[in-house]
């Protein structure tokens, strides 16, 4: 019996919620406040819409994407005394979405590859810890799992989830550059893309937002350097050492804890263009891949993984939230080389677990010794920062590996990858009918179907 629970669809059920469950239990009773942002500001934003006298984003310059605000307007529909609770609910609901997706519900639903899968990511959230559900950005990553679930299947609908999570938190769009990248569905892609961000664009100006739609672009531009960001690293350790003018401090504007010190006003200007610059050189050897007719279920995880961990590596914020982007390339990634086409995924699985363990021994419960400059907490943060730098080193080493010319790459080897580990597709069509249709609208010409050996 042991030895199967590992493929029962029962255990894996039961391990997600028990997993929910304790992460719920942790944002609602762990010190550290790991549900600060939620009660704090998401419900007083809630509350003054539901008031119907004031909307951020649309009566004001706001820091997220105007889409954002409706998870917490939902939220509060079940009332604002328990506002916390309602919204854990949604994140398990979302999550469950997912997961559903992910692994099915049922025996002999999508195979032991998606239960595999399934596992790993149930130990990404406990490893992560509060973190996982506490924040916008634990809307964001359900829906980004299964937009890069149906990808291969339903471009169309991948591309509307994706944009829809990128007008909530900004960092799916580099789910969507990769997709436009590797995919040769990619018009299809930047066509329902566009057409979901003008609908959003539109509803918003006849709200009256005016130029408020777009200042989630502008707000985050004139912001320090934040502790946990890779490029704080050197100043923590400078403010440790004592030298003179580096310290920790808290922004009442942006309300979070920075580093100030000497240069770093000029790192902090530096930093978002230098961000521009990698993202596009990560972009155009991504682009120089496909050009070698990359297979996409080759490119497209390890593109997506170079892409997030640049944007995370790069940039000055670097909150605790952010290591649960990790999860969806790292998903997409094992679900792709479950079927046998791609890299193996195990090493930035493996990473990603390890720094999902490092985030939580800081944050929520060990917060305030970080920003006490507790040596042991800032040895920790600088071996997750690094392991950041890692991921982003592999994934770019895998992307070179595909752009060699000298590789010779079978263009319709991965058409029907994808389709076994997507749920409900792989129990309700046949897998090659749709490989076959998928490959004949994307290359233009039908693939022949394998012999029974």
């Amino acid at each position: 019996m042991l030895a199967s629970l590992p493929e029962s669809r029962l255990a894996l059920w039961l391990a997600f919620v028990i997993a929910h469950l304790w992460l719920g239990f942790l944002n609602l009773n762990a010190q550290g406040l790991p549900l600060g942002d939620v009660t704090f500001n998401y419900q007083y934003w809630a509350q003054q819409a539901d008031f119907g006298t004031y909307y951020v984003g649309i009566d004001s310059v706001w820091v997220y994407p105007i889409v954002a605000l409706v998870p917490m307007v939902v939220v509060g529909i079940f009332g604002f005394q328990n506002y916390a609770g309602a919204w854990l609910s949604l994140i398990f609901v979302l999550d469950a979405v997912a997961f559903l997706v992910m692994v099915g519900w049922r025996r002999g639903g999508t195979g032991s590859r998606s239960t595999t899968i399934g596992w790993w990511w149930i130990a990404f959230l406990l490893l992560l810890g509060p973190i996982a559900m506490g924040r916008i950005d634990s809307v964001t990553i359900p829906i980004a799992i299964v937009a890069v679930l149906f990808v291969a299947v339903r471009p169309r609908l991948a591309s509307v989830l994706l944009t829809l999570a990128t007008w909530i938190k900004v960092w799916p769009a580099a789910l969507i550059a990769a997709i436009l990248i590797a995919s040769k569905a990619r018009v299809r892609v930047f066509v329902a893309a566009a057409i979901t961000s003008v609908v959003i664009i539109a509803v918003a100006l006849a709200l009256g937002s005016g130029a408020n739609v777009f200042s989630f672009i502008t707000q985050q531009t004139g912001r320090g350097l934040q502790v946990e960001a890779p490029i704080s690293t050197l100043w923590m350790w400078l403010s440790y050492a004592g030298v003179p003018g580096a310290f920790v401090y808290y922004d009442q504007d942006i309300l979070t804890f920075q580093v100030a010190g000497p240069g770093t006003e000029v790192a902090a200007s530096v930093m978002s263009p230098l961000l521009g610059v990698a993202i596009l050189a990560i972009a155009a050897l991504g682009i120089l891949a496909a050009r070698r007719r990359a297979p996409v279920t080759e490119l497209l995880a390890p593109l997506s993984l170079a892409l997030i961990t640049g944007f995370i590596g790069f940039d000055k914020v670097g909150s605790p939230q952010y290591m649960t982007w990790l999860a969806v390339p790292v998903i997409l990634g094992l679900a792709t080389n479950a079927m046998g086409h791609g890299r193996s995924f195990r090493t930035p699985a493996i990473l990603a677990l390890v720094i999902g363990a490092l985030t939580q021994t800081f944050y929520p419960y060990l917060y305030t010794s970080l920003l006490e400059l507790d040596p042991t907490m800032l040895m920790v943060l600088t071996a997750r920062n690094i392991l950041i730098f890692v991921l982003l080193i592999w994934s770019i080493g895998v992307l070179w590996e595909l752009s060699r010319p000298t590789l010779v790459h079978e263009p319709l080897a991965d058409a029907d990858a994808w389709l076994p580990v997507v749920w409900p597709f792989g129990e309700r069509a046949d897998p090659w009918t749709v490989a076959r249709a998928e490959a004949e609208a994307e290359y233009g010409r039908p693939r022949t179907a394998p012999s029974d050996e």
